[in-house]
C-alpha cells in the first residue's frame, strides 16, 4: 500500500522507515528541506532516559526505546546514540523507590548521595545538598544525525519518494489525500500528519483547540579547555534539582554544552522563528551563572528557540484518528523524540492496517477518534497517485 506523510521531522521519517521496511510505499512532503532544520526534532542533541516516577508502564517503554535506538543505529548504518547514562536530581526519600522502579522496568540504576554527587560532578551545578539517581540505559541522541540518516536511507530506497519544499495545506480524510500549496494532490491508501507546530493549521478547529503551542529557549556553550575532560565524562542531566527545572546536556561527539530549564518554556500563540528573545536568553544565563561554577557569558556560542505542540489536558503528545487510516500525531518536545522508534512502529501498524502492539504510552495506545478532525479539500486539477 501507499502511505503519504506530511512532515520532515523524526516522527514522519521514522514512520516512513517502518512502513518501507514492512514492504509498503511512502511519499513524504514537507515545507522545506527533508529533514527540515526548523522541525521541533531538529537539534544537536536529545536525551534518552527511562525514569518516570510512579509510572512503570512509561518507564518500561522508555527502556524499550533505549534498545530500539541501538537497533536503528544498525539499520541506518550510522552512529548517533552516545550511551552516557543519565542523572536526575532526586530527594533522598524518593531515591530507593525510583531505583526499584527502574529495576522493575529492566534498567540499571544507582543512587548517589549528596556528598558523592558533589565530589564526582563538582562542575555540573547540582543544587547543594541534593542527591541523584543514575540510570545506565540512557544517553544522548545526536538528533540532527538521526534525521539525516533517516532521510538518506529513504532517499535511496526504491519504495520511498521525498518531496522537499512542498508544503501541505489541506487534507481530505475521506479520500486519504493531501493538498500541496501549489494545488497538487498527493493520494495514498493512508495519511499521517506529523508536521510539528504547523499541524494545527491542518486540523479542524474543534481538534486544533485541543493543542497548545509551546516555545523553549536553549543555550549552547563551549566549555573551557581545562574543564573539557570533566564535562566529557558527564552523563546527561535531566534535573539539577532547581525549582525552575534546570537541565543540561554535556558536550559529546563534537557538540556544545546545551543548557535550558522548564522556566524557559512558555505558551505562545504562533510559531515565531528560532531566534531567542534577549529576555529569555538573559534568564537562562542568570540561571546557570548561579549554578555552574565558573560559568561566564563568554561560554555562550549560540542560542535557539524551538516550538512544539502539547495536548491541553495532559501537556503531552496527542494522536488523533481522523478517518479510515488517516492519523495526526502532535509531538511534545524531547519526550516524543525519545520514544520515536516506538511511536513510529505503532503509527506504521495503524496506517497499514496491522494491529499495533501496546506500547505502554497512553496517548499512543488510546488515541482520540475524530472522524471530522481535518479540513476537507476538493480535488485539484492535477494529482500524483
Amino acid at each position: 500500500m501507499r502511505v503519504v506523510l506530511a512532515g520532515g521531522g523524526v516522527i514522519a521519517l521514522l514512520t516512513a522507515v517502518e512502513c518501507v521496511s514492512a514492504g509498503h510505499e511512502v511519499v513524504i512532503a514537507d515545507q522545506a528541506d527533508i529533514p527540515f532544520s526548523g522541525a521541533t526534532s531538529f537539534d544537536r542533541h536529545r536525551v534518552v532516559r527511562a525514569l518516570h516516577p510512579g509510572d512503570l508502564a512509561t518507564t518500561a517503554a522508555a527502556v524499550g526505546a533505549h534498545h530500539a535506538w541501538i537497533d536503528l543505529e544498525h539499520l541506518l548504518s550510522t552512529a548517533f546514540y552516545e550511551q552516557t547514562g543519565a542523572l536526575t536530581a532526586i530527594a533522598a526519600d524518593e531515591a530507593t523507590v525510583a531505583r526499584e522502579l527502574l529495576t522493575a522496568a529492566g534498567s540499571k540504576a544507582e543512587v548517589l548521595g549528596a556528598a558523592e554527587l558533589a565530589a564526582e560532578f563538582p562542575h555540573a551545578g547540582f543544587v547543594p545538598g541534593t542527591g541523584a539517581i543514575f540510570e545506565s540505559h540512557a544517553g544522548i541522541l545526536l538528533a540532527d544525525r538521526v534525521l539525516a540518516a533517516c532521510a538518506g536511507w529513504l532517499r535511496w530506497h526504491a519504495h520511498a519518494e521525498l518531496h522537499p519544499h512542498r508544503k501541505v495545506v489541506g487534507v481530505d480524510a475521506d479520500r486519504a489525500e493531501v493538498r500541496l500549496a501549489d494545488g497538487e494532490i498527493l493520494r495514498g491508501d493512508a495519511v499521517l500528519l506529523a508536521a510539528g507546530p504547523w499541524s494545527q493549521d491542518l486540523l479542524a478547529p474543534e481538534l486544533s483547540r485541543e493543542l497548545v503551542l509551546h516555545r523553549q529557549t536553549m543555550l549552547y556553550c563551549d566549555v573551557p579547555p581545562a574543564d573539557a575532560a570533566a564535562w566529557a565524562a558527564t552523563p546527561a542531566i535531566t534535573s539539577l534539582g532547581t525549582a525552575g527545572g534546570a537541565w543540561l546536556v554535556p558536550p559529546v561527539a563534537g557538540t556544545p554544552l546545551k543548557l535550558s530549564a522548564a522556566s524557559a518554556c512558555r505558551v505562545v500563540d504562533e510559531v515565531g522563528g528560532a531566534v531567542s528573545p534577549s529576555w529569555w536568553r538573559e534568564h537562562l544565563i542568570d540561571t546557570f551563572a548561579a549554578l555552574i561554577p565558573g560559568f561566564r557569558r563568554d561560554w555562550l556560542i549560540d542560542t535557539r528557540d524551538c516550538h512544539y505542540l502539547a495536548r491541553r489536558s495532559t501537556l503531552g503528545p496527542m494522536l488523533a484518528v481522523l478517518g479510515d487510516r488517516v492519523l495526526s500525531y502532535a509531538a511534545c518536545g524531547g519526550s516524543s523524540f525519545k520514544f520515536a522508534p516506538l511511536i513510529a512502529r505503532s503509527l506504521a501498524a495503524r496506517l497499514t492496517g496491522a494491529a499495533p502492539a501496546p506500547t505502554g504510552l497512553e496517548p499512543l495506545d488510546r488515541p482520540l477518534v475524530r472522524a471530522s478532525g481535518v479540513h476537507p479539500t476538493r480535488p485539484a486539477l492535477r494529482g500524483v497517485s
